[in-house]
């Protein structure tokens, strides 16, 4: 399927028509020089996660608050990518055979060869600039990559929209960073935009030193011996029992455990050859989702599950017809940072001060399975406490541990078409959506020389049929969605869903806080 078929408003054209923007002679970047590639048999493995990546793209639409000025959006790519060694290398197999251990080679970057400039019908722009770049965003995984460049690129939608001035559309392979990676990369290529001169301000993060929580300690007892040491030992005992349980189930996933048939995903059986994947997004307030996590006493992962928890419910009743008393659940994929969270500001800082080489690049992911339980409640708050419960029990476990390192032994014992076949296409293939929730700037910055107004990541190439991102920044937070278009036709009123949702869990807050102020 090429890009012209996904709408007749995209003129859109075979690679080679594609427009690359001329940088000036006096910016191109210097570390394309032979000294900046000296280090080029300094070649490190393809990580097992990243090789489990394959035909996974990340896709990040930046919204800018002024029109693109070309040469210098350029000029900063080159200068501030020049310090991730990730992105200026390309994959190499090792030589062997089955070429079963790929390695990163450093490699020269023209950085104009991933600038693009798309031709579009002016005519669509006109009569609806926002359904333009809604176009545009869900014809690019359709074009392909040059394999012997780094697989980065920009694409520059050079017209205002309801939100912004003008678009950058990112794409990327998922093996070169995780969420976390990326966000870091983008934290340290930015500026405050009310300081220039210092990095981007970000938001405290719950202390974690790892993949999990530390374990929940009960208060000393003063019933003796006996009943101190049954405190002490009793959250591990609930580590062990939850990493049981959760380890068995995701096997079980892997091998033939499959969710229940909703209007989600597509029949068992029933395979689109060419999937036709559509990006869309929709803000909210951070300062609100902010005022439920205080009036429920929970965190803002627990209020954004319940809340997506809440839309896929009205969506799934209002499709299937069902009545309150019709039950069901799902299941997601969530993807857990396995480094701890003070990192984020710890690599940003390591980066600026010029050792980026000392950053835990590439992906360091842990899976957990995440259920969510479709009902209509009478109470909205009831979806957070539910999420705050399903979380919680999650915390106490070592479930993305263990899914990380077991992928890593799997790929690494059988090699990548089999385990990736086995493990990760069937646990994606088996389970119904795939959530994440990234953190970004707590203040607006700005990206080579532009403001930046929004930031909306999304991925594509895994076979669910919705994708649930949630990404803050500066004082929102923005929904945003991949979905196939076949299964979700009606994807406006999905996204209207999740607003309505979070509308209607803010008023049960508001309500409960009007409660507990009188009492």
């Amino acid at each position: 399927m090429d890009a012209s078929s996904v709408s007749p408003s995209i003129a859109s054209v075979p690679t080679s028509r594609l427009l690359p923007i001329r940088t000036p002679r006096s910016a191109p970047a210097e570390w394309t020089t032979t000294d900046d590639f000296s280090a080029a048999t300094e070649e490190e493995p393809v990580t097992p996660t990243a090789r489990l990546m394959e035909g996974i793209y990340i896709v990040v639409t930046i919204g800018l608050g002024s029109p693109v000025n070309l040469p210098v959006f350029s000029a900063g790519v080159a200068a501030e990518l020049a310090r991730f060694p990730r992105f200026r290398s390309i994959q190499v197999a090792d030589g062997s055979k089955d070429g079963n251990n790929p390695r990163w080679a450093r490699t020269a970057v023209n950085v104009e060869d991933h600038m693009i400039v798309p031709t579009i019908d002016t005519a669509a722009v006109e009569a609806d600039p926002d359904r333009a770049v809604e176009d545009y965003v869900a014809s690019v995984y359709t074009l392909p990559m040059d394999r012997s460049r780094p697989l980065w690129e920009f694409h520059f939608l050079d017209f205002p929209t309801s939100e912004a001035a003008s678009t950058v559309v990112g794409r990327m392979h998922h093996s070169l960073g995780d969420g976390m990676s990326l966000i870091t990369l983008l934290l340290a290529s930015t500026r405050s935009a009310a300081d220039p001169t210092r990095l981007p301000a970000m938001p405290e993060q719950p202390a974690r030193t790892g993949a999990i929580y530390a374990p929940r300690r009960r208060e000393p007892s003063s019933d003796g011996v006996l009943a101190a040491f049954i405190a002490w030992i009793w959250p591990y005992l609930v580590l062990a029992w939850n990493t049981m349980v959760d380890v068995s189930l995701f096997a079980a996933t892997t091998v033939f455990l499959r969710d229940p048939c909703t209007p989600f995903r597509r029949a068992e059986g029933d395979v689109s050859l060419n999937p036709c994947r559509r990006f869309v997004h929709r803000s909210l307030s951070l300062d609100d989702v902010k005022f439920i996590k205080n009036a429920m006493s929970c965190t803002v992962n627990d209020v954004l599950v319940g809340a997506t928890s809440a839309a896929l419910s009205r969506y799934y009743f209002r499709k299937s017809g069902g009545t309150d008393t019709c039950r069901t659940w799902l299941r997601s994929v969530l993807l857990v940072n396995t480094r701890p969270t003070a990192s984020l500001q710890t690599y940003t800082n390591m980066i600026e001060s010029g050792r980026s080489n000392d950053v835990a690049w590439g992906n360091q992911l842990g899976y957990i399975l995440l259920p969510f339980h479709l009902a209509m409640h009478d109470d909205p708050l009831a979806y957070v406490r539910k999420a705050k419960m399903i979380v919680d029990r999650k915390k106490s476990s070592l479930e993305a541990i263990f899914t990380c390192k077991t992928s890593e032994v799997f790929v690494k014992m059988f090699g990548l078409k089999q385990a990736g076949a086995f493990i990760f296409r069937r646990m994606f293939a088996n389970t119904t959506i795939s959530f994440s929730n990234l953190v970004g700037p707590t203040e607006k910055i700005e990206l080579c020389g532009h403001p930046v107004v929004f930031i909306a990541p999304s991925v594509y190439g895994v076979p669910q049929a919705l994708i649930v991102h949630y990404q803050s920044y500066n004082n929102t937070i923005k929904i945003v969605l991949s979905v196939d278009e076949e299964i979700f036709p009606d994807y406006s009123q999905l996204l209207d869903d999740f607003v309505v949702s979070f509308g209607l869990i803010k008023d049960a807050a508001s309500r409960l806080s009007e409660f507990i102020k009188k009492e």
